[in-house]
């Protein structure tokens, strides 16, 4: 899961950042509304963790424009203003959720948990699965109900994005945008590398999937057959 997070606050943007990678979520960021909506359109996010008080441009006009422009990524709201009225206006604009500063961790992280429920493409454990092959994306690992592969965090999630895509092709770009993200410096043949490494350990015989090189095009996960 990739999540963006515009906050001004420094100290507390590298906070919630920290906390959500414990948590194996991927964290972009950004500082103001101009550039946070410049990311936000991007449409690679799965939430939007949005602070209302930033600087460039005001986070509910952020919000208003992004739903003027069709995306419709879940918004949490954060703001120190906690009238009934604030509470309204920001979701009135387009926020799924509003979270009054300062909060506790346990409740932003339950709410994180609330909105990707109520996604209806988004899986709603922690466990994705395809042919033999189960993948837990908390602890990084696979298993086809024999054996334990550990996983890199990278490689977890190269793997999820592949089984949340199964059966269609995917682009270099649409892989490095969603996992790295749009700030990364990765270079392309990195995702080359790690996609040897997932094929090292995930044998199509023992898992049932097959990671397939579209020539020109991309990569396409799929179930092998007949793989008793």
């Amino acid at each position: 899961m990739r999540f963006l997070l515009i906050e001004d606050d420094q100290r507390l943007s590298d906070a919630l950042q920290m906390l959500l990678q414990d948590y194996k979520y991927s964290v972009d960021t950004a500082f103001d509304g101009n550039s946070g909506q410049d990311m936000a359109e991007s449409g690679i996010y799965d939430i939007i963790i949005l602070d209302r008080m930033l600087p460039g441009k005001e986070g509910v006009q952020v919000l208003r424009d992004l739903r003027k422009k069709g995306i419709n990524t879940p918004v949490l709201l954060l703001t120190a203003r906690d009238s009934i009225e604030d509470r309204v206006e920001g979701l009135d604009a387009g926020a799924d959720d509003y979270l009054v500063k300062p909060f506790a961790t346990k409740e932003l992280l339950a709410r994180i948990r609330a909105l990707l429920r109520r996604q209806p493409d988004q899986v709603q454990t922690e466990k994705l699965s395809i042919g033999s092959l189960e993948l837990d994306t908390l602890r990084c690992e696979a298993t086809n109900g024999k054996e334990i592969i550990k996983l890199t965090l990278k490689e977890s999630q190269l793997l999820e994005f592949f089984i949340k895509r199964k059966g269609q092709v995917v682009t270099k770009d649409q892989i490095l945008d969603k996992v790295w993200g749009l700030n990364s410096a990765v270079e392309m043949n990195n995702i080359e590398i790690y996609i040897h490494y997932l094929r090292k350990k995930l044998d199509p015989i023992n898992y049932g999937i097959q990671i397939e090189t579209i020539r020109g095009m991309g990569y396409c996960l799929g179930e092998v057959p007949d793989v008793s």
